[in-house]
């Protein structure tokens, strides 16, 4: 989650028609023109702003084609484009989560990823289709209080956190997709009865909070012992000045629990863009080496999908995560949000 709005997969409403009339960020220009006669593409940007713009300049430089983005947060990006439908002005759409992706691919707004993409992207990392691509993954962690906490202390797996013991002790940013995806993969490997079950518990557990920011934030101040965030958000602030993670360290779940989902950032060409082969062109850079260069060096420290260009080296290798395996096509956003309803926690 990136700015810790309160936006839920099932919600469109007022933001589609602001999202709609926003101005444009990134490298683009306004219109079809670009260098060389080139369009400008647009894209529907639900990723970190930051990261996306670095991708970008590098795809325009290596392309001459320029790119307008519009931003928002991937439930009402994924919204807009359902709602615009064939009309949509978006040439490609990116996001943070998958199941944002799946909404969008549901309704039959993807166009088939090219070939040339499809061959730089392992599987684990895109849906059977090929109607979207992964370019970047985050694991789940658990952050945890060093001072108040020891390896010994920790749970086994994401599911213990229900349990009493952890009463007021957990932290988590309920209403952002990035726990929504989380809960998605518990959904998907543990089914329905167990995740209300996990659900109710953590309603009575868990703190809630605005965004995975101030979830690690509490952890460090000690006002709960663990949270659940993505790991970026700690290694991020290491990077820096450490002042929001100096009490912190990640717990890695590891053995396909379902606390080591590896979640997947998503790009697609809209099958409503009028510029079909230029949109191909993106996406195929976004999950190229250059681009997964740009991504790998860059101090957004996600991770990399190519097998060609190596994660940023600070992070713990993918292939040591014990991440389990889950069909990132088949992640339930609108159930997660209807159970999280039904326990409280939204």
């Amino acid at each position: 989650m990136r700015r810790g709005g309160r936006k839920l997969l099932a919600a469109a409403g007022a933001a589609v028609l602001a999202l709609a009339t926003a101005g444009c960020g990134g490298s683009g220009g306004s219109g079809d023109g670009g260098s060389g006669g080139k369009p400008t593409l647009t894209l529907y940007n639900a990723q970190h702003e930051d990261l996306m713009k670095l991708m970008v300049d590098g795809f325009t430089k290596e392309t001459g084609i320029k790119v307008r983005m519009r931003s928002g947060e991937d439930p009402e990006m994924a919204n807009q484009i359902v709602q615009e439908g064939p009309a949509s002005p978006a040439d490609v759409f990116v996001t943070e989560n998958s199941p944002a992706m799946t909404l969008v691919d549901g309704k039959n707004l993807f166009t088939k990823v090219s070939a040339g993409t499809i061959a730089q992207v392992p599987a684990a990392y895109r849906p059977a289709d090929s109607d979207w691509v992964g370019f970047a993954a985050r694991s789940t962690v658990l952050a945890y209080n060093s001072k108040q906490l020891t390896a010994p202390g920790l749970p086994a797996s994401i599911m213990d956190l229900a349990a009493p013991q952890w009463k007021g002790e957990v932290g988590v940013a309920a209403a952002g997709a990035d726990f929504q995806a989380i809960v998605s993969a518990v959904l998907a490997l543990k089914g329905e009865a167990a995740t209300a079950g996990w659900l109710k518990g953590l309603k009575a557990n868990a703190k809630v909070y605005d965004g995975n920011s101030a979830v690690m934030k509490a952890v460090n101040a000690g006002e709960i012992q663990t949270g659940l965030v993505y790991h970026y958000y700690w290694y991020q602030d290491r990077a820096e000045s450490g002042a929001n993670s100096k009490n912190v360290e990640l717990h890695f779940f590891g053995h396909k629990d379902p606390g080591a989902f590896v979640g997947v950032s998503g790009a697609g060409v809209l099958k409503s863009s009028k510029h079909q082969a230029e949109a191909q062109q993106l996406v195929q850079y976004l999950t190229g080496q250059n681009g997964q260069q740009i991504l790998a060096r860059s101090s957004a420290l996600e991770y990399s999908v190519s097998a060609q260009v190596p994660t940023n080296p600070k992070l713990k290798p993918l292939s040591q995560l014990g991440a389990p395996d889950v069909d990132i096509a088949g992640l339930n956003g609108p159930k997660v949000v209807a159970l999280m309803q039904q326990a409280g926690l939204l």
